[in-house]
């Protein structure tokens, strides 16, 4: 028997680029096939423009899909949360819609899970055999800097904390939950697993930037953000807890 894939995709007013992230869903499909089996779960997270309609239109006919509504932008976070309580797989992977990441890496990700018998295997655009290209700096900044940050009051040193694709076990979904509902909130599940004792493998990555439409992170507010999270990593880690004691095993293994 197969092993079910859930691809998790949020979005917010991505009208524009929903016809070439569906191209490379199914093409993600037959490259995954007969291995695994995949659905496809999509949550609008209150767009407005016509995101969610040509979603459907772009969606429709091809089996194991779902898309899923907000009726009000509710934030990265909460529309992950959504994702996650919709998806019926075995391995949950979120990806970003706009293919700034291109999805066809969930292929390296679901290979890392099985050679390292991970838990979670991670994008990483900042590890030495990973790379950047063509993004805004003041996007780099933030996110190298932050991720930096937290490689140094994380018990799981990594060199990424803040790429959203990744493939994570059913058993890490249920275990490790996550409070932030903005950009945050994709550090802030990673850092929950790793002090919980899940390891964590890393994949470089090539991080590019977006070919449709804008981003839409607010900088100086998730600039706040991630310093809240940082100052409760720390409190975790004086406090001991969110940690499982003996079974951290987080490490710098990459599949290349």
């Amino acid at each position: 028997m197969t092993t079910l894939v859930s691809i998790v995709v949020p979005f917010f007013n991505e009208e524009d680029g929903i016809p070439r992230l569906t191209e490379k869903l199914i093409s993600l499909r037959r490259r995954l096939a007969p291995k695994y089996d995949t659905e496809f779960v999509l949550v609008d997270d209150g767009s407005r423009d016509g995101s969610a309609e040509v979603a459907r239109k772009s969606l429709n006919g091809i089996p194991n899909t779902v898309v899923v509504t907000h009726e009000h932008n509710r934030g990265l976070g909460a529309a992950l949360r959504t994702g996650f309580a919709s998806a019926r797989g075995e391995i949950l992977c979120p990806i970003d819609a706009d293919c700034t990441y291109d999805p066809s890496e969930v292929e390296r990700l679901l290979e890392a899970l099985e050679q390292r018998s991970a838990d979670i295997a991670s994008g990483s655009p900042y590890h030495p055999r990973g790379g950047v290209e063509n993004v805004t700096h003041w996007r780099l900044w933030l996110s190298q800097g932050a991720s930096w940050i937290y490689r140094q009051i994380c018990p799981g040193k990594l060199y990424t904390y803040t790429c959203m694709v990744r493939a994570q076990r059913r058993h890490v979904i249920d275990s490790v939950t996550f409070d932030a509902d903005g950009f945050e909130a994709v550090a802030e599940m990673l850092l929950r697993a790793l002090c919980q004792g899940y390891e964590v493998v890393e994949v470089p990555m090539i991080l590019r930037s977006r070919l449709t439409g804008v981003s839409k992170m607010r900088t100086l507010r998730t600039i706040r953000k991630h310093m809240r999270l940082m100052l409760r990593v720390l409190g975790w880690r004086l406090l001991g807890t969110h940690s499982a004691p003996g079974r951290l095993r987080a490490n710098q293994d990459v599949i290349s």
